[in-house]
């Protein structure tokens, strides 16, 4: 049987989460509109009209909230600062009373003896910002930039573990391009902006944290999936090439110095040339502390002439009878393991921390208990692998379980649950699931 000891005396075992799906509080406090504010109060945007009104009322219930992260056992909490509460405009005038809500976070980590994370940027752009083009406008750098500063300056002496950007290409695609998720843009030009910007934002963000913050162990996070051809045709194989162009490679290797992945596909070649984005080639380079990987699933791909520019689709697991969570994502080990040596084999990726992974049950309530079998073996299974890596010589320091209860997942609002602990989001009350007294167990030395 698996123990967290395998891993070693040093490793970080945390949990994450993000601003916009537990805070609350959306219009108090001097808080001003993000993005997802505005994307949730459009009719048929979120599953059942969910908002972020209440959320998980996190602002409210952040000293409950991180006890449950000490009694589970975790060192590490990984929480996101929203751009809006601390600046309502965007740019501009700082709202005090943000300042103060994330002073009181990090203070009651520390009281705890947990470790803070914090995420700069977790999705949740100022509309106001937004207003102005968001991640398609060239002047939404100079914007974050000031965010990035402020928060350096302000929260710098207590906090050394920051994140950048989360999923970038998450956010990119599904807002700026598939349409799916806030601001709900869609079009390549959308896209491709948003891309040469946000690249831009995830070196411009590192340098001013290395810069204002002494002794800062500065990192950015990735979404990532092993991207399996259907067969073995050309066709197939040359498709998900392209998909793992966009999903895994697109931000990681300008990061890296690489450049943008051009070689493999023929639309970024076009990218590079019509934005002009070998100019940018130094500038968009960092050297990371550390890589945070953010794994669910892998994606199996086959050649469709009929789909725009990619010519890829999605092969689904229930089609090909894998297991799966209940969002119809393959449960994979494997394929977590895989993933994980791909990142790896990066010259300069020299410290991984998986920053989240988790899955989606239909937890049953049986005599006031959630039971979350599935879940339990998901980690099992995902643990076992992150293991069989790190023994294999990967230097992997950290697992970040995604999340501490059930919250805003996005466009699902709240049909779908991740956490170890249950929210009843009518009353606001937790319960620890099973798989949270799992983890609980998992940690003790």
């Amino acid at each position: 049987m698996i123990k967290s000891t395998d891993f070693g005396p040093d490793f970080l075992w945390g949990i994450a989460t993000a601003a916009a799906q537990i805070e609350g509080a959306s219009n108090q406090y001097g808080k001003g509109l993000s993005i997802w504010d505005s994307f949730s109060a459009r009719s048929g945007k979120i599953k059942k009209g969910s908002t972020l009104h209440v959320a998980c009322d996190f602002y409210h219930k952040y000293k409950e909230d991180i006890a449950l992260v000490k009694l589970l056992g975790f060192k590490v909490f990984r929480f996101s600062i929203a751009w809006s509460r601390i600046l309502p405009n965007g740019t501009g005038e700082i709202n005090p009373q943000g300042l103060r809500f994330y002073h009181e976070v990090i203070d009651e980590c520390l009281k705890n003896d947990i470790i803070p994370y914090i995420t700069l940027y977790h999705w949740d752009l100022p509309q106001a910002l937004e207003n102005d083009g968001g991640w398609t406008s060239f002047s939404i750098n100079f914007a974050f930039n000031s965010f990035v500063r402020i928060c350096a300056n302000e929260y710098g002496d207590k906090v050394k573990n920051w994140i950048v950007l989360n999923e970038p290409f998450g956010f990119t695609s599904l807002g700026y391009m598939l349409g799916i998720h806030a601001p709900g843009k869609t079009g390549l030009s959308n896209f491709f902006s948003a891309v040469l910007h946000t690249a831009l934002a995830q070196a411009d963000g590192a340098n001013i944290l290395r810069a204002e913050v002494s002794h800062a162990n500065i990192g950015t996070t990735y979404s990532c999936s092993e991207i399996i051809p259907f067969t073995q045709s050309d066709n197939d194989i040359l498709a998900a090439k392209r998909v793992d162009c966009l999903m895994n490679r697109l931000f990681i290797e300008p990061a890296q110095g690489l450049g943008f992945p051009t070689a493999d596909w023929d639309v970024l070649e076009k990218f590079q040339i019509e934005y002009g984005t070998w100019r940018h080639k130094e500038r968009l380079k960092f050297d990371f502390d550390f890589i945070g990987l953010q794994n669910y699933f892998p994606l199996t791909i086959k050649y469709n002439a009929f789909i725009p520019v990619i010519q890829a689709w999605e092969v689904k697991a229930k089609s090909r009878k894998k297991p799966h969570t209940a969002m119809g994502w393959e449960i994979n080990e494997n394929s977590f393991y895989n993933i994980i040596k791909q990142f790896a084999s990066y010259p300069n990726v020299k410290n991984i921390i998986i920053t989240e992974n988790g899955a989606a049950y239909h937890d049953k309530i049986v005599d006031g208990k959630i039971e979350d079998v599935e879940r339990i073996e998901y980690f099992k299974l995902y643990l076992t692998a992150l293991l069989r890596a790190k023994n294999e010589g990967v230097n992997i320091t950290g697992y970040m379980a995604w999340t501490l209860m059930d919250n805003f997942e996005w466009a699902e609002g709240f049909t779908t649950r991740f956490g170890l602990v249950y929210n009843d989001f009518k009353t606001q009350h937790r319960t620890i699931k099973d798989s949270g007294y799992w983890w609980q167990q998992f940690l003790i030395k």
